[in-house]
This record gives structure tokens, C-alpha cells and sequence, in this order.
């Protein structure tokens, strides 16, 4: 196929329709915040807390959307509300009982999952509920741009200042308790941006799909590197190129956008797995046959 063929093909559809524009420009901007968060949430052993914020935030945006409609201000500041809310309830239980912080985070996002769905049941209508859940990446507007590269810039600033503080609470976060007293601000700093940009991503991909976006780059790029920067700009790179996948197959195919964006993530994790030169199962085997030779 000629090369002009090819560019053609992944220009037409960005130089022909605004939405496509926007869409792509929104998960560029999604690339950049939340990718590298789910690299520090990986390192830290919280993938799974992650997905379960990202169900946590459905009953505040549910709440936001059915009082204000498709109101980019009241979704957002009702998932923020809702995500805090279960982030400091389950840290108080783990606390306060002899409950350990995985469990009550798991009872609390269960509880928060089933409020919002049955808001959105009583209240809204399928096409509500299949919105909130899975997002409409097609439609963002100029006001939800604006609010991701807010929370970008956010993000981008947040890491930067606590980087060293981040990273030792990656690396021994026990130690960096008896020694600091940055590690509570490190680490309530942390879970606040992974509640920020789960709501940036419920804009975008829906609270079903955000997390993909924030924990996949992050686990394929682990298969790359081993330094930190590595990981965070290749984790940056994928999330872009799967943005990117996904939102031409979307438009070629007519198939939903934010589901192809997680596969397109998803398929690059499974090379990763295969081919990756840090542990993937490819090179684990050329190694152990050679070991074994």
C-alpha cells in the first residue's frame, strides 16, 4: 500500500471532523495526567485500588448528571466528592477496625457502584446509564477539554513536587514513615490525583473504562524498562498510540470508541507480555534455554 495511501488514512478523519479532533486531543491530554499515576499505582501495588475509585465516583457523577444534565462542572465536582468521600471512609475503617484497607475499600466501592447504578436506573433511562458507564468520547466539548488539561496540569505540577516522596513511598513506604513526615502528604496527595484524573477519564471513556487508561500503559511498559522515567514516558507514549488506535478503528469500524481504546491498550499489554525484554515470556524462555544449554 503507498505511503500516501497510509497517511491518509490516519489523517482523513482528524482533518475532516472537529469531534475527531477533540476526542483525540482529550485522550492525548488523558495520556499525559493519567498514565503516569498508574505507573506510581502499579510500583505501589494499588492497580486494584484504582479500579475500584473508578467505580467509587459513579453515584456523584450520576447525582451531578441527573440535576444538571451532561454538565461537565456538576459531574465533575459530584465524582470528586464521591471518590473523596470513599477514599477517607475506607481509610478511617482500616484504621479504626480490625479491617484491612483493601477490604473496606472493596465494601465501600461496592456499596458506592450500586448506589450510582441504581440512581441512574430509578431516575435516567438506558442510554444514561450506558453514558455514565462507558463515557461518549466522541462528544467532548470545548468546556470538558478545558477541565483535562486543568487537571493535566494539575497532575503533571502534583508529581513533579512530590516526586522523591512518591518514589520512596514505592520503594519502602514503612521506612519513609518513620523517617518523614512528608509520607502522609505523599500519600493522600497520590490518591487525590488518582481521584482526579478518574474523573477526567469518566469524561472521556466512562467510569467503566477510565481505569484502563490509567493502569494498562503502566503494566505493558513494565515488560520495557526498569528506571522510573523509562517507565513513565513509554507508559505516556502507548496510552497515546492506543488513544490514537482506537479512535480511527472507532471511526472506520462504527464501533464504540472507548472500548476499542482499552483493547487497543490491552493488545499492547499482551505483546508486552510476549515480547518484553524484562520479563516477558519470550525472552524468559530464550533465557532458560540458553541457562539450561
Amino acid at each position: 500500500m503507498p505511503e500516501w495511501v497510509v497517511l491518509n488514512l490516519l489523517t482523513e478523519p482528524f482533518a475532516e471532523f472537529s469531534f475527531m479532533r477533540r476526542a483525540l486531543a482529550g485522550c492525548l491530554i488523558l495520556s499525559l495526567s493519567a498514565a503516569p499515576v498508574g505507573v506510581f499505582l502499579m510500583l505501589r501495588r494499588m492497580s486494584l485500588i484504582g479500579d475500584a475509585m473508578a467505580h467509587a465516583i459513579l453515584p456523584g457523577a450520576a447525582i451531578g448528571f441527573m440535576m444538571a444534565g451532561l454538565s461537565v462542572g456538576a459531574m465533575t465536582v459530584g465524582g470528586l466528592l464521591a471518590g473523596c468521600l470513599v477514599a477517607v471512609l475506607s481509610g478511617l475503617v482500616a484504621r479504626a477496625t480490625v479491617t484491612g484497607e483493601d477490604s473496606s475499600m472493596a465494601a465501600f466501592y461496592l456499596i458506592s457502584l450500586a448506589l450510582g447504578v441504581l440512581i441512574i436506573s430509578v431516575n435516567g433511562s438506558n442510554v444514561d446509564l450506558l453514558h455514565v458507564l462507558f463515557g461518549s468520547t466522541l462528544a467532548l466539548n470545548d468546556a470538558a477539554l478545558q477541565l483535562l488539561a486543568i487537571i493535566a496540569a494539575c497532575t503533571v505540577f502534583v508529581l513533579l513536587v512530590l516526586y522523591r516522596p512518591l518514589v520512596m513511598e514505592c520503594v519502602d513506604p514503612e521506612f519513609f514513615r518513620s523517617v518523614s513526615g512528608l509520607s502522609a502528604l505523599a500519600h493522600f496527595s497520590f490518591l487525590g490525583l488518582v481521584v482526579l484524573n478518574l474523573v477526567a477519564g469518566f469524561h472521556a471513556l466512562g467510569t467503566m473504562m477510565a481505569v484502563g487508561l490509567m493502569i494498562l500503559p503502566g503494566a505493558a511498559a513494565r515488560f520495557w524498562g526498569k528506571r522510573l522515567e523509562s517507565l513513565l514516558l513509554l507508559s505516556v507514549t502507548l496510552a497515546a498510540l492506543a488513544s490514537l488506535a482506537g479512535l480511527l478503528a472507532s471511526y472506520y469500524v462504527n464501533w464504540p470508541t472507548s472500548p476499542l481504546i482499552i483493547l487497543s491498550l490491552g493488545g499492547f499489554y499482551l505483546l508486552s507480555l510476549l515480547l518484553g525484554k524484562e520479563g516477558g515470556l519470550i525472552f524468559r524462555f530464550i533465557s532458560l534455554k540458553h541457562l539450561e544449554n
